[in-house]
């Protein structure tokens, strides 16, 4: 019997046990990957739904997991020492734009010193591929929409999102230095089943189940690219295998690529192309729940954003797909899995 090449294949995911750690994992493993897992099970939201995730990865054969921080001096060196991994998914973060106002440090601890720790054991072993997650945050004041790559994002407007913009051009100096391929996505308002707590569609949904008022900011003028997790994943894996080289002469350019003249890096979109007004969410999300919110309008959070909209031409470009889940059709399943869903329990 002819053996799968993807079994072979060893990634390392750090933030394992987050929303879209978990998510990925589970499709590593799927298709036959050996997945290793870092992550903290830091207390910024509920642990023990970290937990049930990481329960439900362990029950696979190639799944191992350390539970640490990744900004552990030699944690990463010795993982990448050891287990020689094919392609690196840095997924772990802290997380929360408004949470980065209260507690600055941590996203200088986890995201800065976190991926600096990355980048040093991916020089010692080079993985083929490094896939880095960033946000749609880093777009920061741009007005011009949809949000393109190409475009400059300069001007964040919250610690967190400056943080993420700091981690990509700490990756691209280590891509031009060392020849390490590197790609970094920027996430777009990703829900779904296990996600997480502190994020608009949990919340929303526990609180208009339980007759209790939802918090609605800048008086629900906003709009936000919301991606189901699933194409969130799917996108993922099709990068895999679409490591960035280096421009080579007389190579045709990908129209509107975002890969650096000196280094095997770029960053991606990763979002559904289509912004949701915040309140046409909140009637689809009651639909969903058969269940009607109690509106508590607040103006804007500091930080925040009115709006997001991805422009997802380079990602189907390099892969040949896009995500496209409309927001009615996500929420049905989202609210299939979470009337199942028991916090905290």
């Amino acid at each position: 019997m002819t053996q799968n090449p993807v079994t072979a294949q060893v990634a390392l995911v750090t933030g394992c046990s987050g929303f879209i750690g978990y998510h990925l994992c589970a499709r590593l493993l799927a298709a036959g990957w050996q997945v290793i897992g870092v992550d903290s099970l830091s207390d910024y939201y509920d642990v023990t739904l970290k937990q049930r995730r990481q329960d439900m990865l362990a029950a696979h054969a190639g799944f191992q997991v350390v539970n640490a921080a990744i900004e552990m001096p030699n944690l990463l060196m010795d993982l990448f020492k050891t287990h020689r991994p094919t392609a690196v998914f840095h997924l772990a973060a802290q997380a929360g734009v408004r949470h980065s106002i209260d507690a600055p440090r941590s996203y200088l601890t986890s995201n800065i010193v976190g991926t600096f720790e990355v980048l040093e054991a991916a020089r010692a072993y080079p993985p083929q591929h490094i896939l880095l997650a960033s946000t749609s945050s880093v777009y920061g004041a741009n007005t011009a929409m949809p949000y393109r790559e190409t475009d400059g994002a300069d001007h964040q407007v919250s610690f967190y999102a400056a943080s993420k913009k700091a981690v990509e051009m700490m990756a691209h100096s280590y891509a031009h230095l060392y020849h390490l391929p590197i790609t970094a996505f920027r996430f777009f308002t990703v829900y779904g089943a296990w996600g997480r707590p502190d994020m608009a569609p949990m919340k929303f949904a526990k609180a208009i189940l339980a007759g209790a008022p939802i918090d609605v900011y800048n008086y629900g003028d906003m709009q936000r690219d919301f991606t189901i997790i699933a194409d969130l994943i799917e996108a993922i894996m099709r990068l895999i295998p679409a490591a960035p080289q280096r421009p080579a002469a007389g190579a045709a350019p990908v129209a509107g690529d975002s890969l650096s003249p000196v280094a095997p890096w770029r960053v991606v979109n990763i979002g559904n192309a289509h912004p949701v007004p915040l309140l046409d969410f909140i009637a689809a999300m009651e639909k969903a729940l058969g269940a009607t919110a109690q509106r508590n309008l607040l103006p804007m959070q500091a930080g925040d954003v009115a709006a997001t909209w991805a422009d997802t031409r380079l990602l189907q470009a390099l892969t040949g797909y896009a995500p496209s889940t409309d927001l009615s059709t996500g929420l049905a399943a989202f609210a299939d899995w979470y009337r199942g869903y028991r916090p905290n329990a």
